[in-house]
């Protein structure tokens, strides 16, 4: 399957390889490094991870506009993937949870920057029958680094039992990742239709079909239900996982994940996406009610392997709808505009989920995520 697709996109899937090994051995233990080394509360864990997420879907706005405007996608690559590097340090001399916070947002910034751009290069360099496969490729190895990435922090975590150092090692995958963007990735040259170049207005918003706003409702719904992994791994604290071992919560997720993307993106090429989506979203609902009343860490795996499970069914399924529905020369733009609803959405889940959280505890915050789910299964229904 490999082979069929240009080398482009499997070059872009090591980039997000080596980069998420990166974030992912800092991810793994941050919530921890928080509240434990720190001294943050679980409300100031939210704040930062709804904070970030939120902060990044809003700069994909600007990053996929700027990229229709210029009709190039690359150069914002470098910027984003390259800011995301320059932050892994920070993390490691962090002395309060405000230095993590400003680390944090920046890290996301420069996730912002790329992500639109990115998936619209994607899209740009494969032909719309494979689709599918393509994002379901660089979603695969994206997800193969964030389990590698907790694996190597568990390793390093046994032998050593310091978190900091974890956070100084992360630095040299992303160094990686920015090598390989830069001479391994050539993008397609540019192509623009007659008229103005698109900006970040009310008319280029008023040319993206009905059909797109449909998938961004959805998007938003989905995003919205799923809560920051932060709290799967306090999750997995509450029950009595030792700290040591908090990573695995992610190298499960993310090994579920990673196993279904690439052949699920396949699928949805020959089958069509809705009912694999609808799927998804069904096993989501699972996944946090599990999550809700597990407790035992065997329950809490149980619920993490189906939070991977509707991962793998769901975000390359939706990049490819965003892609399928959106106009050829505002491909950037809608992926930011979709971006930026997701985003919010997280910033909202996030807030209440520690609200919720410190006021009753893991059941009420992923409860009302069961909720959401429940709510997105019914709109992707009526949409079809």
């Amino acid at each position: 399957m490999r082979a069929r697709l240009p080398a482009g996109v499997v070059a872009l899937g090591f980039v997000s390889l080596f980069m998420d090994v990166s974030s992912e051995m800092i991810h793994g233990l941050l919530p921890l490094f928080l509240t434990g080394t720190l001294g943050a509360s679980v409300l100031v864990v939210g704040l930062i991870e709804g904070a970030g997420e939120a902060i990044a879907q809003i700069v994909k706005v600007f990053s996929g506009v700027l990229s229709d405007r210029i009709g190039r996608r690359k150069p914002l690559l470098i910027a984003g993937y390259g800011l995301a590097a320059l932050t892994k340090p920070v993390f490691a001399l962090a002395g309060s949870a405000g230095i993590v916070m400003a680390a944090r947002l920046t890290d996301r910034i420069g996730k912002g920057i790329r992500g639109a751009p990115r998936d619209a290069l994607v899209a740009d360099l494969v032909p719309p029958e494979r689709r599918g496969a393509a994002f379901g490729l660089r979603q695969s190895m994206d997800t193969i680094g964030a389990f590698a990435g907790p694996l190597i922090a568990i390793a390093m975590m046994a032998v050593w039992a310091d978190i900091r150092l974890v956070f100084a090692v992360a630095i040299l995958p992303a160094l990686i990742a920015v090598a390989i963007l830069i001479f391994g990735v050539r993008e397609p040259a540019a192509t623009r239709p007659a008229g103005p170049r698109p900006r970040l207005d009310r008319a280029t918003l008023s040319a993206l079909p009905k059909a797109f706003w449909m998938v961004v409702a959805l998007g938003a719904i989905m995003a919205f239900a799923r809560i920051s992994e932060a709290f799967l791994i306090l999750k997995a604290d509450a029950v009595g996982i030792h700290a040591a071992f908090a990573p695995a919560v992610l190298v499960l997720l993310n090994l579920v994940y990673a196993a279904t993307a690439w052949p699920v993106g396949a699928l949805s090429d020959r089958i069509g996406r809705g009912a694999i989506l609808m799927t998804s979203l069904a096993v989501l609902a699972a996944a946090l009610l599990v999550l809700a009343a597990a407790p035992t860490p065997a329950i809490v795996f149980v619920g993490i392997a189906l939070w991977g499970l509707h991962m793998g069914l769901s975000q390359g399924i939706l990049a490819a709808m965003v892609a399928d529905a959106a106009p050829v020369h505002l491909r950037g733009s809608a992926f930011g505009a979709f971006n930026l609803a997701g985003g919010l959405a997280t910033l909202a889940a996030n807030l209440a989920a520690g609200a919720l959280w410190t006021a009753g505890g893991a059941a009420l915050a992923f409860g009302l995520g069961a909720c959401a789910a429940l709510a997105a299964l019914m709109f992707a229904r009526r949409i079809g």
